[in-house]
This record gives structure tokens, C-alpha cells and sequence, in this order.
């Protein structure tokens, strides 16, 4: 197993810890509470890692990635949605031409 994925696990162990939580005490209860919020934040981490991966370095795009799978993984738990099931959509992907998969997708 790699490191990544034991400690994506951790974290969204973390993250799923801190449901119910106090808003004004975790900024991931914050986020919890808020999902239109966790969305927005996603998305501007994930302008963040652009700009990182255009105009900065390896180190910088590891840092923003780092920020994105957080807010990644805390979208995820606000919304309901469980790792197993990103993975089950991605499973279901294999083996599959990327263009062929995105032309069923828009059917």
C-alpha cells in the first residue's frame, strides 16, 4: 500500500473526527458545516496548484497538492461521499480509453 493512500486514510479518518464539531474552534468543523464553503475552498486550492505547477516548483506544487487532497477529502465527508466510493467509480473506469469514458459520460 503506498504512503499516500495511508495517509489520505489518516486524514480522512481526521477529518471525519471532527464532524459535529465546534465551527469556531476547527477549521474543518467549519468546513464540515458549510459544504457550498468546502466547495469553494477546493476550487481555489485547486487554482492554487495550477498556478504552483505553472509558475513554481516541485516543491511548491507538493504543497498545494497537499492543500487540495485535504480540501478534497473534507468536500467528500461534508457531501456523504466515501472514499470507496470514488474508488468504486474509478475501478469501474479501468481498462476503459479515457476518451471513450468521458464520451459515454456525456450521453
Amino acid at each position: 500500500m503506498s504512503r499516500l493512500f495511508e495517509t489520505l486514510e489518516r486524514l480522512a479518518a481526521t477529518i471525519d473526527s471532527r464532524k459535529g464539531g465546534d465551527p469556531a474552534a476547527s477549521y474543518t468543523a467549519k468546513l464540515l458545516a458549510d459544504p457550498a464553503l468546502a466547495a469553494k475552498k477546493l476550487g481555489e486550492e485547486a487554482v492554487e496548484t495550477v498556478i504552483a505547477a505553472v509558475a513554481q516548483g516541485p516543491d511548491e506544487i507538493a504543497a498545494e497538492s497537499a492543500d487540495l487532497l485535504y480540501h478534497w477529502l473534507v468536500l467528500l465527508a461534508a457531501s456523504g461521499v466515501s472514499l470507496d466510493a470514488v474508488a468504486d467509480k474509478l475501478a469501474a473506469r479501468e481498462g476503459t480509453s479515457g476518451l471513450a469514458e468521458k464520451a459515454a459520460r456525456s450521453k
